[in-house]
């Protein structure tokens, strides 16, 4: 009976430590710096944001959190890396419109987007807009379908990447229109616009964050953004809904981590996301260029990706959208 006690004890005991462990380890995090995978080469609008953003982040969970730039495939080289890594909340990602496309236009994909990822919060929403080079000849959406019309397949829009939204936008905009061009994918929107900027491609559908300081420098020319009303941001550039009926993009970005990382360790993240998120400097750097922030729990980005999901399979499927 005596050694029954013994045992017992020993076990409340083992079970006890445990438990203080584990509660010490959540408490503690984070113990190092936070890796933040960019699934987009340096110089875009997302390695912008997500550089702002760690800035913040890291002074809220006091460790570094470190930008990881892996471009390629139309994100899912680095978004993968983030599925498949361990769910301690030590690696996440910032992840864009390519998140919720992607499993419509590539159905091989390596992980389940469903199931791989656990959100931690929305960033910030804005539109698109169609840039050209500041001595380009087109200064209208009209100018642009005129051109398409004329050499079909000859004019050539740039992206930073299959799935991402300056790739639909421009599908879209070929479907709706009935024109054709030629599309020109890329691993990174920095990449796109050197070559944009070097005429190697004449247009970019790119995202605010991305084309918005060539805009203001005068380095390129925005005819058309791609929201249903005008940008505060774009003061004058018009919505190409209004020669393109029916014509709406919006960009986004998000943070996950791996499916499985404990909840109080997402709810460190989004605190800290949402800390960063609302400091003056964050949120002026991204007014500026045309984005809104949005910042809020995890089942609001959960909800919103889902919906978004839903919306594209259609297009998608409707405009026999391919990626390319």
């Amino acid at each position: 009976m005596a050694c029954h006690i013994v045992l017992r004890r020993l076990a409340a005991f083992v079970c006890a430590a445990a438990a203080l462990a584990s509660a010490h380890a959540v408490a503690a995090y984070p113990e190092k710096p936070v890796r933040l995978v960019v699934p987009f080469a340096p110089g875009g609008g997302t390695d912008l944001v997500a550089r702002t953003l760690a800035v913040g982040m890291g002074k809220e969970l006091g460790q570094p959190v470190i930008i990881d730039n892996k471009p390629g495939a139309g994100t899912i080289i680095g978004t993968d890396s983030v599925a498949k890594s361990p769910a301690d909340g030590y690696s996440i990602v910032i992840a864009t419109f390519a998140h919720a496309v992607n499993p419509s236009m590539m159905p091989k994909l390596p992980f389940d987007t469903s199931k791989a990822f656990a959100p931690i919060t929305l960033i910030a929403k804005g539109p698109n807009v169609l840039v050209v080079r500041a001595e380009s000849h087109f200064k209208s959406i009209k100018d642009v379908i005129a051109a398409a019309k004329a050499e079909p397949g000859k004019l050539t829009y740039a992206s930073q990447g299959n799935g991402t939204s300056a790739h639909l936008a421009g599908e879209m905009f070929t479907n709706l229109t009935k024109v054709q061009m030629t599309h020109v994918p890329y691993r990174g929107a920095g990449p796109a616009i050197t070559d944009l900027l070097g005429g190697q491609v004449d247009m970019i559908f790119g995202t605010a964050a991305a084309v918005a300081p060539f805009v203001d420098s005068g380095k390129l020319r925005a005819i058309g953004i791609t929201s249903a009303s005008p940008s505060a941001a774009m003061k004058g550039v018009p919505p190409i809904g209004v020669d393109v009926p029916g014509y709406q993009v919006e960009s986004w970005y998000g943070l996950y981590a791996p499916a499985g990382t404990p909840a109080d360790v997402i709810a460190k993240l989004n605190a800290a996301a949402k800390k960063a998120a609302a400091s003056p400097d964050f949120a002026k750097k991204i007014e500026q260029e045309g984005l809104t922030v949005v910042v809020g729990d995890p089942a609001e980005l959960d909800r919103y990706v889902k919906a978004e999901e839903v919306r594209w399979r259609k297009i998608v499927k409707e405009n026999n959208i391919k990626a390319d």
